[in-house]
């Protein structure tokens, strides 16, 4: 694994072992390799999904890029107690803990989160960075929760980056007035019906599991190309699913 920099965020990145995994840099076009780019969820550490490099079957000389949120929770609250957990941006925490208190679902379809933009900006400077280092012409754009929320955002606000797939896990609807209007204007790298793979547990108390399916069902309803993976859990990815996930990558090469 390989931490680094890439225009203003901190990325790990781990290289699939296969015959495209040497000289990246020289491969183009149908040659190059599969570039999975995963964002970790709020409260989490830089290091926090980078454990799926090794869990999920990719397709051979698959470079996954591992970025870590734009903000240290201790200097943003000045709590010592987050320690190195991350975000991309800062939720409410007194409403995230009335809904779990009281079992209210968490309707965020409304918000269109002070910071977005910022993550956005930051995040699509780290892709162009990455550009400069190796092919992304078959760039797969995901992450869980936050940062499944944040991947859904830069694909849909930044229509002329070149994106071969959508990976949302444990994601959920936001800026519903914002994103409706760009759905049906997304299309994949090559011109299809852009692919997205989505997973949730049906038990999700932080992220509610309809909130999810009408996420799903409006990038459907505007024509994404969209595999959805429910499974009987709460916020997580389970091992079914990373397997899902895989063979959904590998049909993807």
């Amino acid at each position: 694994m390989q931490t680094h920099k890439l225009g203003p965020l901190t990325v790990r990145r781990v290289v699939a072992p296969g015959p495209t995994a040497e000289n990246q840099s020289d491969k183009r076009g149908a040659e190059a390799p599969m570039v999975l780019v995963l964002a970790h969820g709020f409260g989490a550490s830089g290091d926090d999904l980078v454990g799926l490099a090794g869990a999920l079957d990719v397709p051979p000389g698959t470079v996954m890029v591992f970025p870590e949120a734009l903000h240290g929770l201790r200097e943003l609250t000045g709590q010592a107690a987050f320690g190195d957990a991350r975000a991309w941006w800062l939720i409410d925490f007194t409403r995230l803990e009335l809904a779990l208190a009281t079992g209210q679902a968490r309707d965020l379809s409304g918000d269109v989160p002070e910071g977005l933009a910022d993550a956005r900006a930051a995040f699509g400077e780290m892709l162009d960075a990455l550009a400069k280092e190796v092919p992304t012409e078959r760039l797969v754009l995901g992450g869980f929760s936050q940062g499944s929320m944040l991947a859904v955002d830069v694909v849909l606000r930044q229509p002329e980056r070149r994106v071969s797939g959508l990976v949302v896990l444990s994601g959920t609807l936001l800026a519903e007035r914002e994103w409706a209007p760009l759905m049906g204007a997304r299309r994949a790298a090559d011109g299809r019906a852009l692919p997205v793979f989505q997973s949730h547990g049906r038990s999700d108390a932080i992220l509610p599991f309809a909130s999810a399916e009408r996420l799903r069902d409006g990038l459907a309803g505007a024509g994404f190309d969209v595999t959805f993976d429910p499974f009987a859990g709460p916020h997580t990815i389970p091992e079914p699913t990373m397997r899902r996930l895989g063979a959904w990558l590998r049909a993807l090469a």
